[in-house]
């Protein structure tokens, strides 16, 4: 060790609180780093597992694939695995409401296919021979075909041919005239389990899947899918494909690795990380150059004497560098040591909030990523050694004598210390010292302003971020929550649905109950009725008649028991004997874009027949906040962009039925709950026990409110840690600024106590100061703050897409104010108490203070 590497490691000893608040710093910048890379690459990690075990580990599938190809794939030194189902071929579904699905697509799967790819059995058994099938539920919901376990199906199975091409499960439905399906032969199976949509099953596929198990007579066609080994190495195995071979990517797992098509969530994740990083690295480098900039005065008085006696400007930026180095030997391998235990802990927090979210068989496992410690590592020492080597430089540049005498620091010019006359009248002697002096010694002063500045700017984004991030998660996730469990039906009976009530409200738990029906009727509205808004948005929707004045709508008919109708009719404080029958007035609500109305009275119109003539007129008072009830749905596929929804009690749905208009109907329940999981499972029971076939939906809404509670967890908890790192690593660098500017005028404040300034004129002038630095750093900071925050708003509504509702942070921008006079207050009394410790002698004559 040479002679200046002792003289830094002596300055670093002497210069003791420094040296650990820069060490602190450094800690908690590179904790914070490591931590939201780790995060970030085990989020990563979560999602491609969790993906994988629903969707499939598969990379790239070839869905019509013969021989070759299948040997091609198996001895590519790329591919880790590879399963092969056969494409037993298609068949005609008679009576499917799916004009795009009109098929049933035979596939054999041998056992290394059930075991590779995911199967969600609802009913039943798994087939066992190549004589039984199973079938998937959507052909019943989507497809409105309903067969039952134990049923038996005989099917002509053969081809879909396009001209001289076979075609597979990737290619689309055309039309019948561009298309043929060509029968082979006959086959019969016996239905012996209902599972969940296939995962390999494309929602554009023309046919739905069923699956049995491998003939030992191989199909000349096939589907494998392929795993490799390096996933990035996908887009080269594909172009060895050939441009002729289809195929088709799994795009739920490669999403979350950048490699699919649809980059949004990928961008998502690391635009949100890079941001947190960006904010870090901001934070460090001004933390770290800071301590060593706002001391150059020390180091520049103590570089004119090693330079008066020899040493280089090259010896005194090493001596500076290995200082710098020195620091970042002890603080860089901490901050690791404790971001990744701190990441693990805060996984170990939130993992049962994420698994109730997403993935509950998926463990959220800390991934240490070796490239992002070590970006975390050069990063850090890149910015201790820049932030060293500057004020080295300008030290070393400097002449000699000017360095000893520190004469370049401080620029007196007689103007601009004049103080106006009319402050001169407010300010006592020892505030005007502390105004001239702030006036006079302007870069250690700017420092500590940016110091604080800086701060309040990262506290304030900071803030806000986990706002919007928080505002995304409840707005993705809004739902009803006047109700725990939902039971639908667009097909059963009405007297059937009412059987089933009758027993589903008596399962234990439930608190309270109500039914409903959903009917869309064909309507003529007065166009006067109308807003010219509504009118220009959704006039391509319905058909205006301009000579008639009148416009063709459809209206949906919510009809509610009769206590659910009285409540409602007590709370809008509307008359029951008023509204109530086809014959008296009725509640419209409404809801869409923009206003519907003109005004808030009651309007008219008529029900139709199916030749769009009206054959009964209905009055309806106008509400603007309407309840709740069933969720809204397009039953028929179609957008309208608008709903008129006409609220009435269930016993007038006879006389609208009597009128012969509906268009659809759907019939539903809900339900309060004080264990909603138990009773949902108990529902379940009586329905499977009561053999319904029609197509049905009951879901636990009380569940997805929770999921939404529980991502809301996890945002402000990452949001809260954030926070509070950002703030300690801003309360370290104006801690370290205003000690160090404080020390460096200990010769200053012992002058002026030499000549009889009192420790109540000291404070009043220290007090002062704080009062200065504080009202500087928000005309700066609170600008800024609004500005970074307006940024990050834009950049998530343009750049992610997101609908957010602007929030000044009004709340943040309160807590940093009081947290900069609060953290410069408690940082000049820690200061000067120490100044004070100091014999008066001793500080005037410490040439090396």
């Amino acid at each position: 060790m040479n002679i200046f590497h002792k003289v830094a490691l002596q300055g670093l000893k002497k210069s003791r609180t420094r040296t650990f608040v820069t060490m602190i710093g450094v800690v908690l910048s590179v904790a914070l780093f490591t931590g939201v890379v780790t995060f970030a690459v085990s989020l990563q990690n979560y999602m491609i597992n969790g993906a994988a075990t629903k969707y499939g580990s598969w990379h790239v599938e070839l869905p019509a694939a013969d021989f070759s190809l299948e040997a091609g794939a198996a001895g590519d030194s790329r591919v880790a695995d590879s399963v092969t189902l056969q494409n037993i071929g298609y068949a005609a579904l008679e009576d499917s409401k799916n004009d795009y699905k009109p098929y049933l697509f035979l596939s054999g799967w041998d056992q290394k296919a059930f075991d590779a790819l995911p199967i969600k059995l609802l009913s039943g058994r798994m087939p066992e021979n190549s004589s039984e099938v199973l079938i998937p539920a959507h052909l019943a919901s989507n497809g409105g075909v309903k067969i039952a376990v134990g049923d038996t199906i005989t099917l002509q199975v053969g081809d879909r041919i396009s001209g001289n091409q076979k075609l597979s499960q990737h290619d689309a439905y055309s039309s019948a005239g561009e298309e043929t399906l060509v029968p082979v032969t006959e086959k019969s199976y016996t239905v012996v389990g209902i599972c969940q949509r296939p995962a390999i099953e494309e929602y554009s596929a023309p046919g739905y899947t069923l699956i049995t198990t491998a003939d030992s007579a191989a199909a000349d066609s096939r589907s494998v899918f392929i795993t490799l080994k390096n996933p990035y190495q996908l887009r080269s195995y594909i172009k060895d494909l050939g441009k002729d071979v289809d195929y088709v990517l799994n795009d739920d797992v490669l999403r979350f690795m950048g490699l699919s098509g649809e980059k949004m969530l990928t961008v998502l994740l690391y635009s949100i990380s890079a941001i947190l990083i960006l904010l870090v690295v901001a934070g460090s480098v001004f933390l770290i150059y800071n301590a060593f900039h706002i001391s150059l005065n020390e180091r520049t008085h103590q570089f004119g004497i090693l330079m008066s006696v020899g040493a280089t400007a090259r010896q005194l930026r090493g001596s500076v560098l290995f200082e710098g180095l020195c620091i970042g030997a002890v603080g860089i391998p901490i901050g690791i040591l404790v971001g990744l235990p701190g990441t693990r802990l805060v996984l170990s927090l939130v993992e049962k909030n994420f698994t109730n979210v997403m993935y509950d068989n998926v463990p959220l496992d800390l991934v240490i990523s070796l490239p992002a410690i070590i970006v975390a590592v050069v990063v850090s020492i890149v910015t201790i050694l820049i932030s060293a080597y500057i004020p080295a430089k300008k030290a070393s540049d400097t002449p000699v004598m000017e360095c000893i005498r520190q004469t370049n620091e401080v620029r007196v010019e007689a103007k601009k210390l004049k103080i106006p006359r009319f402050m001169r009248r407010f300010l006592r002697l020892e505030e005007r010292l502390a105004l001239k002096n702030f006036k006079r010694n302007k870069r250690p002063y700017r420092s500590i302003v940016l110091s604080l500045t800086f701060s309040v700017v990262l506290f304030v984004s900071a803030s806000s971020f986990g706002i919007y991030l928080n505002q995304v998660a409840e707005d993705s996730n809004q739902v009803v929550e006047q109700y725990d469990i939902v039971f639908s039906s667009p097909d059963m009976e009405e007297a059937q649905l009412l059987q089933l009530y009758d027993q589903l409200k008596e399962v234990s738990g439930v608190t309270a109950s109500a039914y409903q029906a959903d009917v869309t009727y064909p309507c003529k509205i007065n166009a006067g009725e109308l807003s010219d808004h509504f009118l220009d948005t959704f006039g391509e929707f319905i058909k205006y008649d301009e000579k008639s004045q009148t416009a063709d709508a459809l209206l949906d008919a919510v009809f509610v028991d009769d206590d659910t109708y009285q409540s409602l009719l007590k709370s809008l404080n509307l008359s029951a004997e008023e509204y109530t029958g086809l014959a008296h007035n009725m509640i419209m609500a409404a809801y869409g874009e923009g206003y519907l109305y003109m005004q808030d009275e009651p309007m008219e119109f008529s029900l139709c027949n199916g030749n769009g003539d009206a054959v009964k007129n209905i009055r309806a008072a106008y509400v603007k906040d309407y309840p709740d009830l069933l969720p809204r749905e397009a039953d028929d596929g179609a957008f309208r962009g608008y709903s008129l929804m006409l609220i009435a009690p269930y016993e007038a749905k006879a006389q609208f039925d009597a009128l012969g208009t509906a268009a659809a109907v759907k019939l539903g329940m809900t339900f309060e709950s004080d264990n909603p999981g138990r009773s949902t499972s108990q529902m379940q029971t009586i329905i499977d026990a009561n053999g319904i076939t029609a197509d049905y939906t009951l879901y636990n809404v009380y569940e997805i409110l929770e999921q939404n509670r529980n991502l809301s967890f996890i945002i402000n908890a990452f949001a809260a840690v954030f926070i509070v790192m950002i703030t300690l690593i801003s309360i370290a660098n104006v801690f370290n600024t205003i000690s160090t500017n404080i020390k460096l005028r200990k010769r200053e404040l012992a002058m002026l106590r030499s000549v009889g300034m009192s420790d109540r004129d000291f404070n009043r002038m220290m007090c002062f100061e704080c009062i200065l630095y504080g009202v500087r750093t928000m005309l700066w900071g609170l600008p800024l703050s609004v500005f970074v925050s307006c940024l990050i708003y834009r950049v998530m509504v343009l750049g992610g897409g997101f609908e957010l509702t602007f929030i000044f942070p009004w709340g943040s921008i309160g807590a940093s104010i009081l947290g900069v006079f609060l953290i410069v207050f408690i940082t000049m009394l820690y200061a000067t108490s120490q100044i004070k410790k100091e014999n008066i002698i001793d500080a005037l004559w410490d040439e090396l203070a």
